[in-house]
């Protein structure tokens, strides 16, 4: 199975939640934190279990979330 690892921009998220709802294996989810724009943003909450799709990233308006992904 593919191995992935998302990484945030936490300055430029602004809590929208499409990248949460939109993860097909519930990797990310939101902090308690705040950004200093004042608002939550999403974080890797089961970062294992991420297989390097990208929906995340393709969906996230900010463009605040690079994913990698691990080849081999």
């Amino acid at each position: 199975m593919a191995k992935g690892r998302v990484e945030i921009y936490t300055e430029a998220c602004k809590s929208c939640l499409y990248c949460v709802n939109t993860c097909p294996k519930h990797v990310l989810g939101t902090t308690s934190a705040v950004n200093s724009k004042g608002y939550q943003y999403a974080v890797p909450v089961n970062p294992d279990d991420c297989i390097g799709c990208a929906m995340c990233a393709t969906i996230c308006p900010d463009a605040a979330i690079t994913v990698y992904r691990e080849v081999g």
